[in-house]
């Protein structure tokens, strides 16, 4: 939904305490989403072929129809009937701020999900994002006792999880992503440095919006990102660039330019209305790569990208 204003003006500093506020919108859009649906349907659109891990409700078989002809594998999905799929309802102000609710639903019949069953599908890499806390916390133990490489992504989760649960998840990473405030949210209740999440994972990445990425692992590196042509909705503009960023390193890429194609994905979602309504143009694509990088980066992109 969209309020027509901005929610800072709305606000009375002395009477938070007594918060009670309704805002009368002016326009509301129903859109496929969830952290998972959105990553795998970007890798799915830039030729990858992502496996779904989740927990779904009965009213999941449109939203699978529509994943599955874009290339996702929804077969590892598990299917409960009794209850509706998780629902993310938020509202966006004139300052693209937002409030929302989440509503979990079956999302917390993800800690049923065994990861061991899906190992004979040469899965290369686990990307365990923001679901279910006991699903996070088993994925991520599952993966370290089955010698999976796995990604830490805690995502919003970061402010639920206290200090021993999100050390569990990122011990042993190939990859912890976060943007810059979980990334301080997450040495604030770990009580880690800097220092000491390097030595608990390979590479850590963290985006830091409209000033670019920064990426630490065997090298240190700043991506800026790719000029906007407008601003339209914020939402799943992270996961869009985990995508860019994953499809890039499946493809062989260098960690630098994983950060240049996850930043192209992610300003094309900020452009559009909804996580998943963003189409992929090649010539396009890599016209704007050329513009933000140069014509090697484009060059080298180029050879991992769908026709």
């Amino acid at each position: 939904m969209h309020f027509p204003g901005r929610f800072v003006d709305q606000l009375v500093m002395d009477q938070l305490d007594r918060l009670s506020l309704s805002f009368l919108v002016d326009d509301m859009v129903i859109r496929p989403g969830g952290v998972a649906g959105n990553i795998a349907y970007a890798l799915g659109v830039l030729g990858q072929s992502p496996l779904l891990v989740g927990a779904v409700g009965a009213d999941f078989g449109e939203y699978r129809s529509r994943l599955e002809a874009h290339g996702v594998d929804c077969s590892a999905v598990l299917v409960c009937k009794d209850v509706n799929t998780a629902r993310f309802v938020c509202t966006t102000d004139d300052d693209m701020r937002q409030i929302a609710s989440f509503y979990t639903g079956a999302m917390a019949r993800s800690r049923e999900i065994a990861i061991a069953p899906l190992v004979e599908r040469g899965v290369d890499l686990v990307l365990i994002g923001a679901d279910d806390p006991e699903a996070m916390l088993r994925h991520t133990d599952e993966c370290r006792e089955l010698g999976l490489p796995f990604a830490a992504d805690p995502s919003q989760q970061v402010a639920r999880m206290d200090g021993p649960e999100i050390r569990r998840l990122v011990e042993g990473a190939r990859y912890l992503l976060s943007n810059d405030y979980e990334w301080e949210l997450l040495l604030q209740k770990t009580g880690w440095t800097e220092a000491d999440v390097a030595e608990r994972v390979e590479i850590r990445v963290t985006t830091h919006g409209e000033k670019g990425v920064e990426i630490h692992g065997p090298q240190t590196l700043k991506v800026g990102v790719v000029p906007e042509t407008g601003k339209v909705d914020p939402t799943g503009v992270g996961d869009a660039f985990r995508a860019g960023f994953l499809a890039a390193v499946s493809g062989g890429l260098s960690l630098e330019r994983a950060a240049q194609l996850g930043s192209l994905i992610a300003v094309q979602v900020l452009e559009t209305d909804g996580p998943q309504e963003w189409t992929w143009d090649r010539t396009s694509g890599l016209a704007r790569l050329r513009d933000a990088y140069g014509p090697d980066a484009a060059a080298e992109i180029e050879a991992v990208l769908p026709a």
